[in-house]
């Protein structure tokens, strides 16, 4: 790879983090245990305010929401390197996905691809990933998507 870091390969992707989503409850945006960071559920949050609202299925498209699922992998990487730096990611182990999902709607895997296929963008083969996509009724502040993250770090 041409890149030496991850920053390095966000820039060369044309990709800026976002600065960490401020918590809307009483909690931390991540947390290292060992070699592992997770972090804190992460909304599809833009300048504060939420991408989209509404349930997957209903108010918002899969693909609307396959969107907002990779915004929310951008607000997880932030959290993450808000704790350790980015380039100190050796691999992603694990993401799970929850979706607002209306009745009937069964692609919750095809909107969290949102954020896998982010993860693979920027870290190739260390971004492959254990996953969970979850089909939920109702998500803090009416949010479509939360994503979660659990990475290596050196």
């Amino acid at each position: 790879m041409s890149h030496n870091t991850w920053s390095e390969r966000l820039t060369e992707l044309g990709i800026t983090l976002p600065p960490v989503a401020a918590p809307v409850a009483a909690y931390v945006p991540a947390v290292r245990n060992g070699d592992v960071v997770y972090t804190s559920g992460q909304l599809p949050l833009a300048d504060g305010k939420l991408t989209h609202t509404g349930k997957v299925g209903a108010e918002v498209s899969a693909e609307e929401a396959k969107t907002a699922a990779r915004t929310a992998a951008l607000n997880a990487l932030a959290a993450v390197d808000g704790l350790v730096g980015l380039d100190n990611i050796a691999s992603v182990v694990k993401v799970v996905g929850f979706v607002a999902s209306a009745e009937g709607f069964t692609g919750q895997p095809g909107v969290i691809n949102g954020a896998s296929e982010l993860f693979g963008e920027i870290f190739g083969e260390v971004g492959a990933h254990a996953r969970s996509a979850v089909g939920v009724a109702e998500l803090p502040l009416g949010a479509p998507v939360e994503v979660e993250l659990m990475v290596e770090v050196r």
